[in-house]
């Protein structure tokens, strides 16, 4: 046997011998060796640079969740299941308002109460080897880790439903390396301290499933099954399941519904009745159906199962729960930033941190179990709302066209909307406010979230009260209303008031405060805009006002917007004596534990003196109390007494209206306009109240409402206290100094309040002088030397032109115009000085009618009257700012001249006549005298048509029938002397009746804002 084996040995090397012995086998065995070196070297390299790979990808993910804090179990199931708790708000004293109103509903639902099938479906599409993997499938990381790197269209993703669930509860939706490392070692985490089928229930509770069949944003599987097919989760069959399980990929392209709630178009329920046969093909190749089952499932008619007609779950005050949501989240944010070491102040300086913060605190506020106490009075909230509600003045509703999200045209209502706030003046608790007509129709809180131009609302914020501050005015210091053209950036600019022919002159700064006249504001703004009193808006907390806004128009409201909470509360501040309240509709929260976690405490910040603000208060006092201010309609329709002082508002073109009313304790301001600033509430003025009224009106009925359930929020009985340090002084009306002799002899003193430390009329009045005046125009100039004396009133009072520099100042106008007939300063003269040509007046023409003359007006601009002749002989002189008439005495030819302001008469006009009647026939030459003074006893009444002094002019042609015509002519003229006032007389009813035509209707003396 060993013999054999030996030959057998031998004949082996024989032949390897003669194998080897060949050339190409030792080419052969070179080959091999260096093939095996270098797979040995590669195979170093690979493990080598994979160790590397591995190590710097360690490192890099190491570095990525260096800063992530190791959480514990209790921390990380508190936020798993925080959903399970939602945050609830209280009205005032604790009273149940109802559970947080988001955008998002979600029911909650437990693993045993949803189908089988709608398990698998979510298996099958989401996470195949979810009950084998712990947290995370690396090639499944690995996988889109490449397709994100090479940026390759086809991106499947690679997050568990572990993933899923740690994205949605724990961190935020950001796309970041950062994130997905965070995501991916909680994730594992999680794993330990959960089982599967705990975290299969909770992410079939929190996952978004697009909107439901009201348009409402819905999450969780219980919510969705019965928000889209009208089923609970536990019945839900397969095409059903399939369809809701692939929602989650894209929500809003995939979800059957409009935001509206409405079932999409056929090309909108494309994507996702695609995505539901995507589901079932992954059901198929996963083994949970059958191709029977699949086939059946694609033939199931899906859309007829979809749920219509439900209608949008609201809470029954939808304005005060969202809201209260908005500003509950804003503190949330602080809080979780301080309790993470942040200052709040680095939230606003760090977009990035505030979106993420803004993130956590919206989670946090829906999902944490707080307990949202806030300030609002119920009642009177309630009531409020009834009142807006069943106002009927708010004008025409218009409509409009617009694109929808799916692209097609479709019409809205635009009503007139409202927004009001009613708040505390000490505390700037906001007590009750109306965020719009309809939530339904338009969600925008028009009361705290919508900024409009505030118009004149301005004026005591920007204007007056800067003004008693800086010692330019008291209370009832002369300010000018007289036109003047200004540089408004290059353009000429010529302001007016609400009324543009308005112009009163000289007048009280409180009157020009209570009846909002815009002149006056412009000028006063004028004199101290170099001193900043923007500032004073600023401070005041309007947010969107800078210092760059403190242009001269801004004093009508040009450029300045704030929102009603920001005007309500700049007037509170003034009933606070000058202190600013940052309002608050939040009084505290708690947490799920009933720990406070914040609770508001009310700062002040000085903006007005104690003394300033009470002068201005006393000034808007007038804006309710007199006959021509802005508010009294609403005052006049109050059901009790109360100290009110505030300030109307009306912006240009009539786009907004507003009224601002306050008492020592509260604030209401009421605001009306449209949501779009391009239409105006003046439009349809055949159909609607004026804008100006229907303010009053409905500020007055939200007041009485609250009256009616707060009487002592409103405090009715109380009154403005006045501080030390403010002084009732006499002063001389027209310039505001100290009265001097001719002041008070000329009846100008008044006395009003001013700020003792600040200004107090001093002496040195010297602006009285003696002085007349003639009209042209109807406008006042100083009389000349050479004046003709019947055109000449006055006499007595004059104001020298260093006063009317001075009070003009800084932009000029027409010194004609300081003292009008309406004014109550009417008898003084300005010594505005006419410039008169050196030509005489064009002549006029005239004509007859009956016995009254008439004739043109001269088309010269210096006349200040005109004289009537008869046969050569003035038998008339009639002022220019009369009319252009004379009743003739009798017979005779008439003609008539222009007089200008040197005296220098124009051509006769051409002649008129009155023929005088044809006696009776009769035989007898002796009757023929007796008819003659038949026709004078006719005319004689005729005087009196023309003045009451003319009447005993024609008395001694009665006595005399028998003398020539120019006997009696020439007593007519020496009365026609003592005429020269008479005809001056109905230029002091004439302009008021222009001006007292806005004072029976209160409204029409509300500003324009420029």
């Amino acid at each position: 046997m060993q013999d054999k084996f030996r030959r057998w040995l031998l004949k082996a090397e024989e032949t390897t011998d003669r194998w080897t012995s060949h050339k190409w086998f030792r080419r052969f065995k070179i080959t091999t060796g260096v093939i095996w070196n270098l797979a040995i070297i590669l195979a170093i390299i690979l493990v080598a640079g994979g160790v590397f790979a591995a190590s710097a990808g360690a490192g890099y993910f190491a570095s990525l969740v260096d800063e992530e804090q190791l959480r514990t179990e209790e921390e990380m199931l508190s936020d798993i299941y925080s959903y399970e708790e939602t945050s609830q708000l209280y009205f005032a004293d604790n009273t149940y308002l109802g559970k947080l109103q988001t955008d998002l509903d979600r029911e909650e639902t437990t693993l045993e109460d949803v189908s089988d099938v709608a398990i698998d479906a979510v298996l099958a599409t989401e996470d195949e080897y979810f009950f084998e993997h712990e947290g995370i499938v690396p090639k499944a990381i690995m996988r889109g880790l490449f397709q994100d790197v090479s940026n390759s269209d086809s991106q499947s993703g690679g997050s568990t439903l572990t993933q899923q669930l740690i994205k949605n509860q724990i961190l935020t939706n950001e796309v970041s390396y950062e994130r997905k490392a965070k995501e991916i070692l909680l994730a594992m985490r999680l794993e330990k301290f959960m089982n599967k089928e705990d975290i299969m229930e909770a992410y079939l509770n929190i996952i978004p499933y697009g909107r439901n069949s009201a348009g409402t944003n819905i999450a969780g599987i219980e919510t969705a099954a019965k928000g889209i097919f009208d089923v609970p989760a536990s019945d839900l069959n397969l095409p059903q399941a399939a369809f809701i399980a692939g929602i989650p990929k894209a929500p809003f392209s995939y979800t059957p519904y409009t935001n509206r709630g409405e079932v999409k178009e056929e090309a909108g329920l494309e994507p996702g009745l695609n995505r539901m046969k995507t589901v079932l093909y992954r059901m198929l190749e996963t083994g949970y159906i059958t191709e029977a089952e699949y086939q059946e499932a694609l033939e199931y008619d899906i859309v007829a199962d979809f749920r219509t007609g439900e209608t949008r779950s609201y809470e029954d005050h939808p304005f005060v729960t969202a809201e209260l949501e908005k500003r509950a989240t804003r503190i949330i944010m602080d809080v979780l930033a301080e309790q993470n070491g942040i200052d709040p102040e680095t939230l606003d300086q760090d977009q990035n941190l505030y979106e993420e913060y803004a993130i956590l605190a919206d989670r946090a506020v829906r999902s944490n179990g707080y307990r949202i106490h806030s300030s609002i009075n119920k009642e009177l909230y309630i009531a409020q709302e009834k009142t807006q509600k069943a106002y009927q003045g708010y004008g025409t509703t218009l409509s409009e066209d617009y694109i929808d999200e799916d692209g097609e045209t479709k019409t809205r209502q635009l009503p007139v909307q409202v927004g009001s706030v009613t708040l505390e003046n000490d505390t700037g608790r906001i007590l009750s406010f109306v965020g719009g007509r309809d939530h339904e129709i338009e969600n925008l809180n028009h009361a705290t979230q919508a900024y409009r131009s505030i118009g004149s609302t301005v004026k005591p914020l920007l204007v007056y009260g800067p003004a008693l501050e800086n010692g330019l005015i008291g209370a009832g210091s002369p300010v000018v209303d007289v036109k003047f053209t200004m540089n408004d950036n290059g353009n000429s600019y010529e302001p007016t008031n609400f009324i543009p022919t308005s112009e009163q002159g000289i007048m009280p700064a409180r009157d020009a405060l209570a009846q909002s006249q815009n002149l006056p504001a412009l000028r006063l703004f004028a004199q101290m805009r170099d001193d900043m009193p923007i500032q004073y808006l600023i401070d005041n907390g309007f947010s969107r006002v800078d210092e760059g806004d403190g242009v001269v128009s801004s004093a009508l409201g040009g450029g300045i917007e704030g929102s009603v909470e920001e005007v309500a509360n700049a007037y509170a501040a003034l009933a606070n004596g000058g202190k600013h309240m940052e309002t608050t509709m939040i009084d505290k929260i708690e947490d799920a534990d009933g720990n406070v976690i914040y609770e508001h405490e009310a700062e002040a910040k000085d903006v007005f003196t104690p003394q300033a603000s009470y002068v201005l208060t006393d000034m808007l006092r007038d804006v309710f109390k007199t006959d021509r201010g802005t508010a009294n309609r609403a005052n006049g329709m109050l059901k009790f007494n109360a100290d009110f002082a505030g300030k109307t508002g009306t912006t240009q073109e009539t786009r907004d209206v507003w009224l601002v009313g306050y008492n020592p304790n509260i604030t209401m301001g009421v605001w009306l306009g449209y949501d779009k600033e391009k239409y105006s509430l003046d439009n349809f003025r055949n159909q609607n109240l004026q804008p100006s009224v229907r303010v009053n009106q409905l500020w007055a009925n939200l007041m009485n409402a609250t009256y009616d359930v707060a009487p002592d929020a409103i405090g009715s009985g109380d009154k403005f206290q006045e501080p030390d340090g403010i002084v009732s002084r006499s002063f001389c009306g027209i310039s505001g100094f100290a009265p001097n002799e001719a002041c008070k002899k000329a009846g100008l003193v008044r006395s009003d309040l001013f700020i003792a430390d600040i200004m107090t009329p001093k002496d040195g009045d010297d602006s009285l002088s003696s002085g007349s005046y003639t009209t042209i125009n109807g406008k006042r100039y100083a009389a000349l030397s050479n004046t003709p004396s019947e055109f000449v009133s006055g006499g007595g009072l004059g104001v020298s032109e260093e006063y009317v520099d001075r009070m003009l100042a800084p932009f000029g106008g027409d010194a004609g115009k300081l003292f009008p007939g309406s004014s109550r300063f009417s008898n003084v003269v300005s010594s505005a000085k006419f410039d008169a040509d050196s030509a005489a007046p064009a002549p006029v023409g005239t004509s007859i009618n009956g016995r009254t003359i008439t004739w043109s007006d001269s088309a010269s601009n210096d006349v200040v009257g005109y004289r009537v002749f008869r046969g050569g002989s003035r038998v008339a002189s009639v002022s220019e700012s009369s009319s252009n008439s004379f009743s003739a005495p009798g017979p005779g030819t008439y003609t008539v001249v222009a007089v200008d302001i040197t005296g220098r008469q124009s051509a006769a006009s051409n002649g008129v006549t009155i023929a005088a009647p044809k006696p009776e026939p009769a035989p007898e030459p002796e009757p023929a005298p007796a008819p003659e003074p038949e026709p004078e006893r006719e005319e004689t009444p005729a005087p009196a048509q023309e003045t009451e002094r003319q009447e005993p002019e024609e008395e001694p042609a009665e006595e005399e029938p028998a003398e020539e015509t120019p006997a009696p002519e020439e007593p007519e003229e020496e009365p026609e002397e003592e005429e020269e006032a008479p005809p001056e007389e109905p230029e002091e009813p004439e302009q008021p009746e222009e001006q007292s035509e806005p004072d029976t209707e209160t409204p029409e003396n509300e500003e324009d804002a420029a």
